[in-house]
């Protein structure tokens, strides 16, 4: 059976979002690969203490490192909760990782409640 990827991304007002996310699904996560920008990443880990493969932080990367993992078909689904009302200039902007996703048909979640369908619908697929 396929071990299917799926990378995390959150501005800074959803990284605790994120974390409890990531609890309230960790058994079915546990069977998942996980990545995610740093900083997130590492939230993750702290909060849950399931292991995520750390990629750039946001501002310097990261989120077109998940843009290039979506190009060469490595991710099955993109969990981005982000701030739409307060975001930081330093956080990753959407629009290049929302293009990519669409180009690839690859499943994008910006909010929690489309996160929560997007595992749920990922977690059947893989027969969790």
């Amino acid at each position: 059976m396929k071990k299917y990827t799926i990378a995390m991304v959150a501005h800074d007002a959803k990284k605790e979002v994120m974390a409890e996310l990531v609890k309230r699904y960790s058994e079915k996560l546990s069977q998942l690969n996980l990545v995610a920008t740093r900083t997130t990443g590492q939230n993750i880990m702290e909060k849950s203490g399931m292991p995520v493969t750390l990629l750039q932080s946001g501002p310097m990367g990261g989120d077109q490192q998940v843009g290039a993992l979506v190009a060469e078909g490595k991710l099955e689904a993109v969990i981005f909760l982000r701030d739409p009302l307060f975001a930081q200039p330093h956080e990753p902007d959407i629009s290049a990782l929302m293009r990519v996703c669409d180009v690839h048909n690859t499943a994008l979640a910006t909010n929690l409640a489309t996160a929560e369908a997007v595992l749920n619908q990922l977690f059947e697929k893989a027969g969790l």
